[in-house]
């Protein structure tokens, strides 16, 4: 459990205002001194992130954070990091002492119905005051779940523990899918995994560890070679194999290799499915035909790795989107979750796979660019558009390629 990447976990955030108990909390709950506990306004600057076992949901990320009422110009700075926990929160627990409850709370309690997250309202140290009964009232008829603690004595903390397990979204009761759907039990899949300079010494990366692993737990095969071994290790199969999954670098060589009657996709495109929504994000790829000559295009990152020479989404990217559409673009580049507040000045953004994150943090970059009306796509499907290999790429997932023949006919 404790090797659980943090982007299979449950991420939950504590919020509220300055002095409410938020560490207290948090370490009542783990069991362990995690963040620093002060008489002190404001002692919690930056966020903490504490991963642990919460049975029976399992692993999950707790993430104490700055008072939303802080002040100052430092103080601005630590809520806007606080702000930027929303987009990766899957469960939120709003936090206030002695039974107070002001427009900070409600505000928070506001930000996480925007994003249709789950929330839990704690009422911290409920010995020196109890809420109102009319807002505890108007919370069980808003179905807002609410226990009452007090953190430095344990008091309510297993309320609050079974309150995060009640509360916790569905998909993290239940095993998530990444590819297993695609492939029945005894059936086989081909991974095409390059090894090059983007290849980390020793190890594959994250994606490639749990898609073998995901269909591992479907009871399927999987048979994994590099791009020059991949024709011939399928003649030397005695039948078909269900689907070919590739790094999406190699979408051509792969694409050729492989037989038309086999399903073929790459890992990007499975994780757009997996962490992201696959046809928000294929619709957005046709955006490429509406640039013009000096458009602004993001290229964003969930991870922050040193790019290197020949770096996909620095370099390959933009070569394969100039070389298709013939103009000069000018490509800008965010990096781990510093992405822009305001993406109205981008008329298209391309997401990594987001393999590092939760899916609600890559769901809520989906909706703010919904919301502004920029299209976001996906660094598979960007690449397999600009390659000519759309459709084939699209072929495993029926709902996506019938949304990009509505949308191409509407073009």
């Amino acid at each position: 459990m404790s090797k659980t990447p943090r982007s299979f976990r449950c991420h939950i955030g504590l919020f509220g205002r300055r002095n409410v108990g938020k560490s207290s909390l948090l370490n009542a709950i783990t069991q362990q001194r995690v963040s620093i506990v002060s008489e002190i306004a404001g002692t919690t600057t930056d966020p903490v992130e504490k991963p642990m076992e919460l049975l029976p949901l399992g692993p999950v990320l707790f993430i104490d954070t700055a008072g939303v009422d802080d002040v100052g110009d430092l103080g601005e700075l630590r809520m806007e990091k606080t702000r930027g926990i929303f987009d990766r929160t899957d469960l939120g627990v709003i936090v206030t002492a002695a039974g107070e409850w002001h427009p900070f709370e409600e505000e928070i309690l506001s930000s996480l119905r925007r994003t249709e997250t789950p929330a839990i309202v704690v009422f911290n140290k409920s010995d020196q005051g109890s809420p109102p009964p009319e807002l505890l009232a108007r919370l069980a008829s808003e179905k807002v779940p609410y226990v009452q603690t007090v953190a430095t004595t344990d008091q309510g903390i297993l309320d609050l523990r079974q309150a995060l397990l009640d509360h916790a979204p569905e998909s993290f009761v239940n095993n998530p899918i990444i590819v297993r759907d695609l492939v029945p039990p005894g059936e086989m899949a081909v991974l095409v995994i390059p090894i090059d300079k983007e290849a980390p010494r020793g190890r594959l990366i994250l994606p490639q560890q749990q898609t073998i692993r995901d269909l591992l737990d479907g009871d399927a095969c999987c048979l994994v070679v590099k791009e020059k071994e991949l024709k011939d290790a399928l003649k030397r199969l005695r039948q078909p194999p269900q689907i070919v999954i590739t790094d999406s670098q190699a979408f051509l060589e792969v694409a050729a290799d492989t037989p038309p009657g086999i399903l073929m996709t790459s890992f990007s495109i499975l994780y757009s499915r997996f962490k992201g929504d696959l046809i928000e994000q294929v619709r957005g790829t046709l955006a490429v035909e509406r640039l013009r000559a000096g458009d602004r295009i993001l290229i964003a990152e969930s991870c922050s790795h040193h790019p290197i020479e020949d770096d996909i989404g620095r370099v390959k990217i933009p070569r394969w989107i100039r070389q298709y559409t013939g103009l000069d673009l000018e490509f800008e580049y965010a990096r781990g979750h510093d992405f822009p507040s305001d993406v109205s000045p981008y008329r298209l953004i391309i997401h990594c796979g987001a393999c590092m994150w939760n899916r609600r943090e890559m769901l809520s970059r989906i909706m703010r660019c919904r919301e502004a009306g920029v299209p976001i796509s996906n660094y598979g499907l960007m690449i397999a558009y600009s390659l000519g290999i759309f459709e084939r790429a699209l072929a495993p997932f029926p709902a996506a390629l019938q949304a990009y023949h509505e949308s191409s006919a509407f073009r």
